[in-house]
């Protein structure tokens, strides 16, 4: 009985050791994910809006931004831009070490079936939604029609 016990004791450690090479074996950190520079020009129609941000990832492991929602809007519907053709996307990849960037002219998102007219100086609540990293709640200010970052 004693060896049983004393083999079930061993097995029991090796299988914590095993979880614990699992997690952390790989020798790469969790994605570490930053939100920079948003914003959401005042829309000319009272029902959709564009938002665009900056997502850096300064950890070891990819990250997948999958969705965005937000109470304001009844719909948040990411897009895609190459060589001027807008599609809807699925997904955003933020690579470790790297950034996404969501930009006037490339990708960027479109809020849809707003509750009311964003005004310039307000805040939306955005929250965004990664495979393999925690949501992120962003206040993104909305700027006014035509706003252009860094000029």
């Amino acid at each position: 009985m004693r060896h049983r016990r004393a083999l079930a004791a061993g097995a029991s450690l090796l299988a914590l050791a095993a979880v614990g090479a699992c997690s952390s074996g790989s020798g790469h950190s969790a994605a570490e994910l930053k939100v920079s520079g948003a914003y959401i020009p005042q829309p000319a129609l009272a029902d959709m809006a564009a938002g665009y941000f900056t997502v850096t990832n300064t950890g070891g492991t990819d990250a997948t931004l999958t969705s965005v929602t937000s109470g304001f809007a009844a719909s948040i519907t990411m897009h895609s831009t190459t060589d001027g053709r807008m599609r809807t996307a699925v997904s955003f990849d933020v690579p470790a070490g790297g950034r996404l960037v969501l930009s006037l002219g490339g990708n960027h998102l479109m809020l849809m079936d707003l509750k009311r007219k964003p005004l310039a100086g307000e805040k939306v609540s955005l929250k965004l939604h990664f495979r393999d990293a925690d949501p992120i709640t962003v206040p993104v200010p909305v700027k006014p029609a035509g706003y252009q970052p860094g000029k």
